[in-house]
This record gives structure tokens, sequence and C-alpha cells, in this order.
């Protein structure tokens, strides 16, 4: 609300709105004619250095318009010295350019030729390398196909093998062929160790047992028996037990096995009067035989207290040899009769050969006594049948009386 006097207006009237409008807008234009009038005197008195700036510029102006006429004469005649001096240079540049050139071209010219001559030199070097390096891939491949063909065929073999070792694994899973595959063995060391009619494979013995080889030793000891026995199945359990149980489980096994083939053996190869006191059991593996020595000493001690002696194949070699020598010694000793009676026959050969050879002896010295005596007989039938040829007809002296012997002597002619 605005009191003037006694009258009293509100501002949100829109006469008094407009009232103060009209007199704001007074207001504003008087501030910015008192503004105007006050920037005008100040601008005139701003004017007049800058006119006099004005004046002392155009004096400038001038002095450097003359100044501009002097330095474009001065450019004529540098221009002019500039333009002389460029042709002078070119001329010159042209001829050092040409000399230059031509140095280059003779130098270009001499570069093409060397790198022609150690193209040339290196393209035959390159193809001497190429050559020697074709000859030797060359030879190269012939050797890879060849250890390439030598490793196929290995690789046949270890096919082949492979196969082979599968094969043994199915022979020794079976007791049958396990048992044959001993006895293949046992035969093939029996017969590499001793002559052919020193043993009997698969002899049948007096109590209707087969043995699988019966070697014939004289008495004492007398025959003995060797019997093929491979525990294979109690082996394989002692070498996959794991755990303390499975161990004393798989020894167990491997007990009862050999026990059984030593009681067997015993039983079956051992007969008073007929074979040995004693009989051996062949065991194909050296791995079974060092597990018995190494862990089961007790089942080797019961072999022994049983007569039946545990083998491998390399310690089944050495008493084979053994009994080799037994029974060269025992053939010996059957011969030695007979050898001393064919010594002394042979002793009478001798001294019948001596007799003989005494006659031929005499016989040799008759016949050079003979000769001696023809050659005297000759010599003098010579010495007669030159004289006659000479007509010497005197009396010859008497001749020496001829010796008597066999040969008819010569007359006086």
């Amino acid at each position: 609300m605005i009191q003037i006097g006694d009258q009293t207006y509100s501002l949100e009237d829109p006469t008094v709105m407009a009232a103060l409008a009209g007199m704001g807008i007074i207001l504003l234009v008087l501030l910015l004619l008192f503004l105007a009038l006050r920037a005008s005197n100040r601008s005139a008195r701003m004017v007049e250095p800058i006119a006099q700036q004005m004046a002392m510029l155009g004096q400038s102006v001038q002095q450097l318009g003359q100044g501009q006429e002097q330095m474009r004469g001065g450019l004529q005649n540098v221009s002019d010295t500039q333009a002389n001096a460029q042709v002078q240079v070119i001329q010159t540049v042209e001829t050092r350019l040409a000399a230059v050139q031509q140095h280059m071209n003779d130098r270009l010219a001499d570069n093409a030729m060397r790198q022609n001559r150690a193209l040339t030199e290196m393209q035959q070097r390159m193809s001497e390398t190429l050559h020697g390096q074709s000859k030797k891939t060359t030879t190269s491949l012939t050797q890879l196909q060849e250890r390439l063909a030598v490793i196929d065929k290995a690789q046949d073999n270890i096919t082949k093998l492979s196969g082979d070792v599968l094969s043994l694994q199915d022979i020794l899973s079976n007791k049958q062929t396990r048992g044959a595959f001993g006895e293949i063995q046992l035969n093939d060391i029996v017969s590499k160790a001793l002559p052919k009619d020193s043993y009997e494979l698969q002899a049948t013995l007096s109590n209707g047992r087969r043995a699988d080889c019966l070697i014939h030793l004289p008495n004492p000891p007398g025959p003995i028996v060797i019997d093929s026995k491979f525990p294979l199945e109690a082996y394989e359990a002692l070498r996959k037990a794991n755990t303390q149980g499975e161990l004393t489980e798989a020894a167990r096994m491997m007990r009862t096995a050999v026990r059984t083939h030593i009681k067997a053996i015993s039983e079956r190869y051992i007969i008073d009067g007929e074979t040995a006191d004693g009989a051996l059991m062949f065991l194909p593996s050296e791995a079974v035989y060092a597990e018995l020595h190494a862990n089961f000493p007790e089942l080797v001690r019961e072999g022994f207290s049983a007569r039946v002696w545990i083998v491998s194949p390399t310690t089944c070699m050495a008493t084979l040899n053994t009994m080799r020598a037994i029974l060269k010694d025992a053939r010996m000793r059957e011969q030695a009769g007979a050898i001393r009676k064919e010594l002394g026959l042979l002793h009478k050969d001798v001294e019948r050969l001596g007799d003989r050879v005494s006659n031929l002896d005499r016989h040799f010295g008759q016949a050079a006594k003979d000769i001696s005596d023809i050659k005297i007989s000759a010599d003098k039938a010579g010495r007669r049948a030159q004289r006659l040829d000479n007509f010497d007809f005197e009396e010859l002296a008497p001749d020496a009386p001829e010796p008597r012997g066999n040969v008819v002597p010569i007359g006086d002619g």
C-alpha cells in the first residue's frame, strides 16, 4: 500500500502499476541523457590529441612513401645484381652437375660391371651350393627312407612282440598251458645239456605216474626225476598285495602251493629200487625261485627234508652239467676194459709193424748190395768194350775175382 496525502493506493492496482512503470521509464531516459552528455564532453577532450597524432601520422606516412620509392630503386638494383649472380651460379652449377653426372655415370657403369661379376659369381656359387645341397638332401632322404624302413620293421616287430606277449599272458593264465610251457622250457634245457640217450621225456614209472623228465644216471644214485611246477597265482598275489592282510593271504597261498608240489613229487617220483633217493622240482621262473629263497627259506628246507630239490632254469642247467660229467665218467669206466683190450691189440700191431719194418730194411740192404755188384760188372764190361774198339789185342791183365751173389757173372767174352 502507498499513501500520498490523503489518498491511499494499492500496489496491486493496474493503474498504479502502470503509473509506476511510466515514472521508472522517464527516470531511466533522464539518466541516459545525462550519461550521454558526459560521454560527449569526454570524447571531445579525447579527440584533440588523436587529431594531433593523426597529423603526425600523416607526416610519417609521407616520409614512408619517400623511403619506399628509394627502396624500390635499391631493390631493382639488387634484383638485377641477383639475377646476374643467379645466372652465373646456374652456369657454374650446370657445369659442375655435368661433371658430377659424368663421374656418377662412370661409377654407376663400374658398379654395374662389378655387380654383374659378383652376381655371376654368386649365381655360380649358389648353383654349386644348391647342387651340393641337392646331393646331400637326396642322401639324407635316402638315409631317412632307410631309417624309416628300419623303424617300420621295428614297429612291426614290436607289434608282433606285443602279440607274442599277449599270447604268453594267455598261456600263463591257464594251468594246463602253463604246465606245457614249463615242460617245453625244461625239455629245451635238458636237450641242450645232456645227450639224447641219457634222458627220457614223459617217462612212465612203475607206479603209473608220468614224469616230465627221467635222467638215466648210473647207480648210485640211479635214475632221477625232474618235474615242472609253476605256482604263478600265489606269486602274482604276492606282487599285487597292497595291504598287510593281502600280503599275509598271498604268503599263505604260496606256502600251500609249494608244499603241495613238494609232497606230490616226493610221493610220486621217489621209488625205492627204481629211482634215485631224491627228485628235482623245476620252476620255469627265476623270479619265483628268487622269491622262495629270499622270503620263504622254510619251504626250501622242507624240500630238502622231503628229498625234493627246487631248481630254476639257471640252477637246473648247472645241475644238468654236473650230471653230464657223472654220465661221462660212468661211461668211461664202462669202457675201461674195452679200452685196455684195444690198447693190447694196438701194442701187438705196433710190434708186428716193427718186425715188418726190420724185414723191409734187410731187403733194402740186400737190394743195395745187388745194385752195387751190378755197377761193378757194368764198369768191367765197359772197359773191355773200349779195348776191343781200339784193336788192343795185347794180353789182358787178369780181372779181379767177381763177388758171388744172386747176380749171374758176365763172361770174358
